[in-house]
Order: C-alpha cells, then sequence, then structure tokens
C-alpha cells in the first residue's frame, strides 16, 4: 500500500524518488503555469471580447480534457473508484461552479472575491468532518491561513475600484460555493488516501466526463448554449483560444490534483490563494502600476502568512517514551518444559550407553 502510495508522476515527471520539497516545487509550478495562462485567456476572452458565456466554455473545456486524457491512453477499464464516488464528486463541482456564477448577479466582484479568498479556512474545519481523514490542524497553521486571507482581502480591495456590495442572497449563494469548495478539495483527498492507487488522470477524466451533463440544464434554460454557439459561429478564433486554454488549465488542474494527493486539501488551498496574491502583484510589476501603503499591508500579511505555514511542527517526545526496544517476551512454560523432558531423555540415552561399554 505504501509503494502504491508514494507511486506519483506528473507528466511523466517521477515525484515518488524526490524530496518533499521538490515535490512541492513541481507540482506548484505545475500549477502557476496552469492558471497563469488561464487568466491572461480569460481576460482576453471575458473582458475584450465580452463573452460571458462560462457554462459553455466550461462545457468546451471538457470536452478538451477528455481528448487529453485519451491521448495519455487512460481508459475507464484502468478505474479503480466506483462511477458512484464521482457522481458525488461531480455534483459538488458543478453545484460550486453554479452558486460561484450565480452570485455575481447579486454581488460585485470585490464582495465575491473577498469571500472566495477565505477558501482555505472552510477547507480546514472541513477536513475535521470528512470520513476517511478526519484531519487535525496545528493552531499556526490556523494563524497562517488568517494572515493569508486577511492580506490577499487588503491587497486586493486597494485595487477595487468600487466598494463591495453585499447582498443577502448573494451571500448565501457565494457562502454555499465555499462550503462545496471545502467539501470538494476533502472529498478528493479523501478518494486519494482510502485508495492510494487512485490517479490524478482517472480522477480529472471521470469527474470531467460525470460532470459535462451537469452543465447542460442550465444551458438551456439560460438559453446560453444557443447564444454560445451562434456567437463563436461569427468569430471562430474563439475555439482556438478556448482549446488553448484548456490545454494550460489541463496542466493546472492536474498539477493541484498532485498536491491534493501529496500535500492534503488545506495546504493546495492556501497555494491557490496564495495564487492569487503572486498574479496580481505581477500585474503591478508588469504593467508598472503603483503600490500604496494598504497593498504593501496586505503583501507583509500574506508574506507572514506564507512564512508560518512553512515552519516545521517540533513534536517532542512523550515523557516516559524510549527509544529502546522492548525486551523479547519469556519463552512459553510448556516450551520450558519440553526442553527439560528432551534434556532427561537424552541424558539417559547416555548413561545407558555408558553401562553398555563397561559391560
Amino acid at each position: 500500500m505504501k509503494n502504491e502510495e508514494q507511486a506519483r508522476t506528473l507528466f511523466g515527471i517521477s515525484l515518488s524518488e524526490r524530496p518533499r520539497w521538490k515535490q512541492f516545487l513541481i507540482c506548484s509550478s505545475g500549477f502557476f503555469f496552469g492558471y497563469l495562462v488561464n487568466g491572461i485567456c480569460e481576460e482576453y476572452v471575458y473582458n475584450r471580447l465580452q463573452f460571458s458565456y462560462g457554462w459553455y466554455f466550461t462545457f468546451v473545456q471538457g470536452w478538451v480534457y477528455i481528448f487529453l486524457i485519451y491521448l495519455q491512453g487512460f481508459t475507464p477499464k484502468q478505474m479503480v473508484n466506483p462511477w458512484k464516488t464521482y457522481v458525488k464528486l461531480s455534483a459538488v463541482l458543478m453545484g460550486s461552479n453554479g452558486l460561484t456564477k450565480g452570485s455575481l448577479a447579486f454581488l460585485n466582484y470585490p464582495a465575491q472575491l473577498m469571500f472566495k479568498s477565505t477558501k482555505v479556512l472552510p477547507v480546514m474545519v472541513m477536513g475535521a468532518f470528512i470520513p476517511g481523514l478526519k484531519r487535525k490542524y496545528p493552531p499556526h497553521e490556523y494563524v497562517s491561513a488568517v494572515l493569508l486571507v486577511v492580506g490577499l482581502i487588503l491587497f486586493t480591495l486597494a485595487d477595487a475600484h468600487t466598494s463591495p456590495n453585499f447582498s443577502v442572497i448573494g451571500v448565501l449563494m457565494v457562502s454555499g460555493a465555499l462550503i462545496m469548495d471545502a467539501f470538494l478539495g476533502n472529498l478528493q483527498e479523501a478518494i486519494f488516501t482510502m485508495n492510494p492507487a487512485t490517479t490524478q488522470t482517472e480522477m480529472l477524466f471521470c469527474s470531467t466526463l460525470v460532470g459535462m451533463p451537469f452543465l447542460i440544464p442550465p444551458m438551456l434554460v439560460t438559453g446560453e448554449l444557443f447564444k454560445a454557439w451562434s456567437s463563436c459561429s461569427q468569430h471562430p478564433y474563439v475555439y482556438g483560444v478556448l482549446v488553448f486554454e484548456a490545454m494550460a488549465t489541463f496542466i493546472g488542474q492536474v498539477s493541484v490534483l498532485s498536491l491534493i494527493a501529496l500535500f492534503g486539501a488545506a495546504t493546495t488551498a492556501m497555494v491557490t490563494t496564495a495564487r492569487k496574491a503572486i498574479t496580481l502583484l505581477l500585474s503591478y510589476l508588469i504593467f508598472t502600476k503603483p503600490l500604496t501603503e494598504q497593498h504593501g499591508s496586505g503583501l507583509l500579511l500574506i508574506t507572514m502568512g506564507i512564512i508560518l505555514k512553512m515552519l516545521p511542527d517540533n513534536k517532542s517526545p512523550k515523557k516516559g517514551s524510549t527509544a529502546t526496544a522492548p525486551p523479547p517476551p519469556p519463552p512459553p512454560m510448556f516450551e520450558n518444559e519440553a526442553r527439560s523432558e528432551d534434556n532427561r531423555f537424552q541424558i539417559g540415552i547416555e548413561e545407558a550407553e555408558e553401562k553398555r561399554r563397561l559391560v
């Protein structure tokens, strides 16, 4: 079981033979690359072209995922988990996406971003209640998560042109999305933990294939399917951008699943939260935007949170526990008696032989 758990690869790169920090660096690099390209493509499609067809784009992205996984040689015959496991996973995933997109009708972007930035906290809390995990985190990790969240909120609100606009319905929807996000990450970790033979490719393939039918009803109800088809038919090059974005996001998704399998859902949530801060900082450095004191305060808190997370856990051994092995148990009583009987029998034979020689 342990060998199966350690046999992790990421696009042909063996992770099992490398130290933990190299595993983390490789997986995080893949995640950052994939979602950096994803952010650039979304900026172009959603803002430049004004195409806000999230459900349809997710549907197209799913077909690209399935095609890429097919090229890697994965088939359903290689599955080690039942389909019902991925039905639950996909239902939670689609529910989270739907509530996140729907909340924008009642919340403005800064308000939604404030809530989504707190994702790491419900992920850590939810991990204590998921069967097969029951995770407990040391106090300094909770402090690290709070510093990271508060720092990111300060940094993003400093760049917001409008103040957060709250609505009761929007708050309830984005809160439900956060709960589902927390459940999703921990459920993925639980699947990896309870069945270490599960591969990242299997989880992404099955959750995508099962989740795609969940996208059809909202596309039909809102009429987005026909609107998106008509708009993209007039601008066919959009499909090229979507395919390129899906290929990059595929790298990010597999890297995220690798992080969950190796380091857990909470650490992965902190990495995804830190990614937002680093992306924002890079945009300021590249486009030479002015940094304010609030930006500096947010960056300071984010840095403190990351450093605190990297601190090792120094667990001192309990008193009375020694490293020496316990003494071996005494041999059973019947075994001693049997040995003594054998010795007496052997002595009797030797005495008889001695008497024969004398005669």
